[in-house]
């Protein structure tokens, strides 16, 4: 036995948990961030005092912003590793409910270690306590309990091992991570316990790969063989299980197109002549197109988001889908035939028992034709230049300065639409862009997670100014980590993608620009602001000036902010899919109802996908 308070327990027990995946081991638990108050100061902050490099801590600026990091971290780890997140009760446990949200969402396993109010209750209440008048049993940390896979409250020392192991069980499974929230009262993270030993020993939690149902692989091989115009689409699934080489292996022997979500981006690289690119309400006409003819959609670890499926208006009336996905829930959608799998060893079988079977020539062919038209399209996109600058032509500057290692990072805006159909990908890993949730202020904190994760890589931060004004104090965290960022800051004087939606709608692009009340420019100096909060900073202005500032920040050793400004009114090649956002059936505008006519027209080409696969 040994004598810990809870919150060394926690401590000794994260830096002992290991995760095995094909042979290879690694520790899981990176690192702690965390800012402290009364409410986990004496606790964890105690405790992650003399932990050292056992599990090291790293101070955040912004409790939301650390959850992004780890959701980041986790990503780029291909979930394999986390970091774990700790804040005071109050509005630090708040905080992070946005970013718990956002890993939830996104399936991305990140450990939160708020801490809560007194189990003893002696002092109630205390500072930052809500009072709820229907049971003492509730705190602000309840918020987290919908955002979270698991959530618990520990009030007494003997329910910690329990939780601990329940934590990890839910962290390391592909199918059912998340955020994990554990609430750690104050007075109960300082108590000091007997703890057995064996809670401490390094543990080592095996990453299954499950293989497909016999059965449901039959039914699968057969829709597919019998297809005649079949697409894959790639999503996060195929990235997370390392399964990049069979989806090449399993395109080219039965000569199948591959379209990719946002999470599946990179999949295949770009070039690879049977990959169509991004598909759906942000995609490539290529992809969509190919979408639009396919009678068998073989989707490989997506959940089908509206953007993937243009609020399912994208897939022919009679298209079956075969649904790979570790997860059941998500392999259920669209009336699929389910093969719950992992998606490397899913693709394995399938290709095995789809032997003897290719695509005709003819389908080949027409895919081929229009991934060539659309690298024309995105050559003339990445060719414009003006001041200020089309942003298709900052995507194609840091594209090229990214090369082989770099990694772009993104979230929010008009800039991920932008990135999904223009960008291209070296391949998997080298494309960060979180649209589960699309949360603004996730850009520089997701970018610093994602070099602590892959320290290797040149990692490229495309952030907005509506983004940066939201949560940019992260810059300071890079900076004082020496961690090195390069951060492309875009300055369009508000919100252009909601500027060009809302003019859609017929809202007049009302709330949508960086003006003063009388309708003038604001005297705000985005780049004045990243220089004051550590960064270096170079300003652009041409496409020229751009790819020198980029190649500079790129050999430098600190965090670099490249400013430039860009034109909200410049839009880059339309997808030709549609996205749902209803529109005002009355209004005061002849907009208001060209926009509804519109609206209803696409309505149409909706449907429910209630068919069966077979």
């Amino acid at each position: 036995m040994i004598r810990l308070t809870v919150a060394q327990a926690v401590v000794r027990f994260l830096a002992a948990q290991q995760t095995e995946r094909d042979g290879v081991t690694r520790r899981f638990f990176g690192g702690c961030f965390g800012i402290f108050g009364h409410g986990n100061v004496a606790g964890l902050g105690q405790a992650l005092a003399t932990s050292g490099a056992d599990l090291p801590y790293f101070l955040s600026r912004n409790e939301q912003a650390m959850v992004h990091t780890a959701a980041a971290y986790a990503r780029a780890s291909n979930r394999l590793a986390a970091l774990a997140c700790t804040s005071s009760i109050g509005p630090g446990a708040t905080n992070m409910v946005t970013g718990a949200a956002g890993a939830t969402i996104n399936r991305l396993p990140v450990l939160l270690l708020p801490g809560d109010v007194f189990a003893t209750r002696v002092a109630n209440p205390v500072l930052q306590e809500l009072e709820d008048p229907r049971s003492y049993d509730v705190s602000v940390n309840d918020c987290l309990r919908p955002v979270s896979r698991f959530w618990d409250r520990i009030n007494r020392a003997e329910q910690l091992p329990s939780a601990l192991l329940a934590a990890m069980r839910v962290l390391i499974d592909p199918a059912d991570t998340g955020a994990v929230t554990l609430a750690l009262p104050q007075d109960v993270q300082a108590e000091a316990a007997d703890w057995p030993d064996e809670l401490f020993a390094p543990r080592v939690w095996h990453v299954p790969r499950p293989r497909p149902e016999r059965s449901a692989l039959a039914r699968a091989s057969e829709l597919i063989r019998a297809a005649a115009r079949p697409l894959i689409v790639a999503g996060g699934g195929v990235i997370y299980s390392e399964a990049a080489e069979q989806l090449r292996i399993f395109a080219e022997t039965h000569g199948v197109p591959v379209a990719e979500t946002q999470a599946g981006k990179g999949a295949l690289p770009h070039g690879h002549p049977l990959a169509a690119g991004a598909v759906g309400a942000t995609g490539t006409t290529a992809a969509n197109e190919l979408a639009r003819e396919a009678d068998v959609i073989i989707g490989v670890g997506t959940r089908y988001s509206d953007f993937t499926t243009a609020s399912k208006s994208l897939f022919a009336a009679d298209a079956r889908f075969v649904n790979v996905n570790v997860t059941g829930f998500d392999a259920a959608k669209l009336s699929g035939l389910q093969l719950v799998a992992d998606a490397r060893e899913a693709l394995a079988d399938l290709s095995e028992a789809c032997a003897g079977w290719r695509t005709d020539a003819a389908h080949r062919e027409r895919a081929h034709t229009l991934i060539r038209r659309w690298d024309d399209v995105v050559e003339e996109a990445y060719g414009l230049d003006g001041v200020p600058l089309p942003q298709p032509a900052v995507i194609g500057a840091v594209n090229a300065a990214a090369g082989d290692d770099g990694v772009v990072v993104c979230a929010a805006g008009s800039m991920p639409g932008d990135l999904h159909k223009l960008w291209r990908p070296s391949g998997p890993g080298a494309y960060h862009v979180e649209y589960g949730y699309s949360c603004m202020g996730y850009e520089i904190a997701g970018g610093l997670g994602v070099k602590l994760a892959a320290p290797e890589r040149e990692v490229f931060v495309l952030v907005g100014d509506g983004s940066y004004l939201m949560m940019a104090q992260e810059l300071v965290t890079a900076v004082a980590e020496g961690v090195k960022l390069v951060v492309v800051l875009v300055d369009n004087s508000g919100f252009a993608s909601i500027g060009r939606l809302s003019e859609s709608v017929g809202a007049e692009r009302l709330g949508t620009a960086y003006r003063s009340r009388d309708g003038g420019p604001l005297p705000v100096d985005l780049a004045a602001n990243a220089a004051s909060l550590g960064a270096s900073v170079l300003r652009a202005e041409t496409v020229a000036e751009l790819r020198k500032a980029l190649d500079a920040a790129r050999a430098a050793t600190e965090t670099t902010v490249v400013y430039v400004r860009t034109d909200p009114l410049l839009d880059a090649p339309s997808s030709e899919a549609w996205w749902d956002v209803p529109v005002a059936q009355t209004g005061s505008t002849s907009a208001t109802y060209a926009a509804r006519e519109t609206y209803e027209a696409n309505k149409q080409a909706q449907r429910p996908y209630l068919t069966p696969p077979g």
